[in-house]
């Protein structure tokens, strides 16, 4: 029988729990690292945590990979009392073939309840400088927000309590959020807010 998505979840959090409890150990931790006085400075007992569960959660994508065991999970978005449920990765698995899809047929339904919950609000672009304000946040219009949705592949949103979050993504899902991975792969975050957007990271 083959491990679910949720399966490998509670698998890999389990894992995670006994690495840190020290019953997961790599003794070839300091190997690994290439600078020898780094090496030295590190703690080598919570690297050797680090590198277990990092081997062992490469153990589980692999496992994906040969089943066909889909990274995707199912959340919920609460915001102004109203609620979406959406597709997204999960941080500790990655995309299988198909799991693309999932993400890029949920985007209108996702950009469709921004619409609906951000009316009146102001949108700021996400940067990763610090602009001469000292924050990271830039003021779009809604007319550069509508630029920057139709030329991307699907979305994701969160919210907080008085500010709601857009991802606009393309490219590879296992690596969109990584700066690195532009311009083939990328994710622009945008924020709704009344006023000024808080010094939340996302």
């Amino acid at each position: 029988m083959t491990y679910t998505t949720n399966e490998l979840i509670k698998i890999l959090d389990s894992e995670l729990k006994e690495n840190w409890k020290g019953k997961r150990v790599v003794l070839s931790s300091a190997q690994r690292i290439s600078d020898p006085v780094m090496a030295k400075a590190l703690n080598m007992d919570q690297v050797n945590k680090v590198f277990a569960y990092r081997d062992f959660r490469h153990q589980i994508h692999e496992y994906q990979h040969q089943h066909g065991v889909s990274g995707i999970i199912w959340r919920t978005c609460t915001f102004n009392q109203q609620s979406i449920t959406y597709p997204e990765i999960h941080n500790q698995l990655i995309p299988v073939p198909g799991d693309k899809e999932i993400l890029i047929s949920a985007r209108a339904k996702i950009l469709n309840f921004w619409h609906q919950v951000t009316s009146k609000m102001n949108f700021w672009l996400v940067n990763n400088r610090t602009n001469r304000h000292g924050n990271h946040h830039q003021p779009i219009s809604p007319e550069y927000l509508h630029k920057l949705v139709i030329q991307t592949e699907w979305a994701e949103i969160d919210a907080a309590l008085t500010e709601i979050y857009l991802g606009l993504c393309w490219g590879d899902p296992k690596d969109h959020q990584y700066q690195w991975a532009k311009p083939k792969s990328g994710c622009d975050r945008i924020i709704a807010t009344r006023s000024q957007p808080s010094a939340i990271k996302i």
